[in-house]
């Protein structure tokens, strides 16, 4: 499932981002073992992206009380999570914690690849949060079994968390190996360490910027394009805003009542459209085809999505 997902997900990128921008495209190709250390903007559509660009799979962990459902817990293993559990989900959850720290253990003696949120928790903002003890512990304990850890700090930036088809700056560090961390002094001074030296590579990596500040944002990840571009794609962009404004603004309106307020919106978003747009495709196709009796008609396959995608590349930077 996760193999199948990643390639229609790769497939769908240019749908939901306009543009990405990534300062060390090599980055992409390494191989375990590797554990990501990222900030958390912007709830599980961080782990979609980066799964979706890395060559590898990555394993990401997730908030433990997604994984309460055992229905939802079998869908999300299958999509190679794991279940992290903060104090605020339950403090006789927390001793769940050192299962999963031993399965990605168990992944990076095999040179697999794991992703971490470092802050702990979603918040959309243009801001780097203070860093939990969960990277720290887990790179530590990989380090004392002998397993030849490296860490990637991580700063992925949107530049909005309201509107699709967003611009990206995705952001790599200098990588953190043992030698980097490690001293006599004892576990807790290793973690002040650790967090700090992964603090500093990250204050390097995540944009900083007022929440209100529209003009610092939209000069922070604004692209320019063409006049021909646009001209080119404007008649192709407008039909688009008509095909799938019936999807899209119902879809939004849903959702916005729903999760406007807890820093979910935009990765529903994504997600929901992400498994109807397909279904949505083929129903305006068959119609188009049941009224027509035109084989042309199939077309709509590939016409409509172009539309989408000239709309997206048109549409107002945020």
């Amino acid at each position: 499932m996760y193999s199948l997902l990643k390639i229609i997900a790769r497939i769908a990128f240019p749908f939901y981002c306009r543009n990405i921008r990534i300062n060390q495209k090599e980055i992409l190709q390494l191989n375990g073992p590797l554990l990501i250390a990222c900030n958390h903007p912007d709830s599980f559509l961080d782990a979609i992206i980066l799964a979706t660009l890395f060559k590898r799979p990555v394993y990401a962990l997730a908030r433990g009380d997604v994984f309460a459902n055992k229905f939802y817990a079998k869908i999300l293993m299958g999509l190679k999570m794991f279940p992290v559990y903060r104090a605020s989900e339950g403090v006789e959850n927390m001793e769940h914690n050192y299962s999963t720290f031993e399965k990605c253990r168990e992944l990076f003696s095999k040179g697999g690849i794991v992703l971490i949120f470092s802050e702990g928790r979603c918040v959309n903002e243009w801001k780097l949060r203070s860093l939990m003890k969960g990277t720290a512990r887990l790179a530590l304990s990989s380090w004392e079994k002998g397993i030849p850890l490296t860490v990637l700090p991580t700063g992925i930036n949107y530049s909005g968390f309201s509107s699709f088809g967003k611009n990206l700056q995705l952001n790599f560090g200098n990588l953190i190996t043992e030698k980097n961390i490690v001293s006599e002094s004892g576990q807790g001074k290793n973690i002040i360490a650790f967090n700090t030296a992964l603090k500093k590579e990250l204050a390097t990596l995540v944009i900083e910027l007022p929440k209100n500040d529209k003009a610092a944002i939209h000069a922070a990840f604004s692209i320019k394009q063409s006049w021909l571009k646009k001209i080119l794609l404007f008649i192709p962009a407008v039909a688009g805003w008509i095909l799938h404004a019936p999807l899209y603004a119902p879809v939004k309106k849903i959702v916005w009542s729903r999760a406007a307020h807890n820093d979910h919106f935009d990765s529903l978003m994504v997600g929901i459209l992400f498994l109807a747009y397909p279904i949505y495709l083929l129903l305006i196709t068959a119609i188009a085809f049941l009224v027509s009796k035109q084989p042309m008609c199939f077309f709509l396959l590939l016409i409509m999505p172009f539309t989408a995608w000239s709309y997206i590349q048109l549409k107002r930077q945020s």
